[in-house]
């Protein structure tokens, strides 16, 4: 299968979430560039027609099993790679929410190997990226101002 993504003409859309549960984060390990068998947070990439709070609902349950309730927008940002060249491999405008988890059961599924929710303070051994690291610190400050969902 041919990724389209890779070598793009123009950035490509994609959803991410700090999914929390009782304070502790959900991180997934990556099956597929880019960051593959990197510890990150879930997402994926939005499809023709469908919005961003759909689109990231569909990516948890495909990835992780998980129903979730979508909370706000925590951060809109750009994740450029560059090969050696300096030209672009991957471009996308990713768009993080804070979510909750209401139903479902954890799993792995789709392009995740492996999914865990973690106590922050384990974090580091994860080695998740910089910015994996601030839109989860940013996500726990909104979860402490936001009400839960009811289960």
């Amino acid at each position: 299968m041919t990724d389209t993504r890779k070598y793009p003409d123009r950035p490509y859309v994609g959803v991410g979430a700090v999914i929390v549960r009782d304070g502790q984060v959900l991180i997934v390990k990556r099956k597929y560039d880019p960051l593959a068998g990197r510890w990150s947070l879930p997402g994926g990439g939005v499809e023709l027609g469908e919005t961003l709070e759909a689109s990231i609902a569909r990516e948890m349950l495909e990835e992780t099993g998980l129903v979730i309730e979508v909370g706000p927008v925590i951060e809109v940002f750009d994740r450029i790679t560059r090969d050696e060249k300096g030209d672009v491999r991957y471009h996308f405008v990713l768009v993080d929410y804070l979510c909750w988890p209401i139903g479902g059961e954890l799993q792995a599924s789709s392009d995740v190997a492996d999914a865990r929710f973690v106590d922050p303070s384990e974090l580091p051994q994860y080695n998740l990226t910089v910015k994996a690291n601030e839109v989860i610190a940013r996500a726990l400050e909104l979860d402490k101002q936001h009400a839960r969902p009811v289960r």
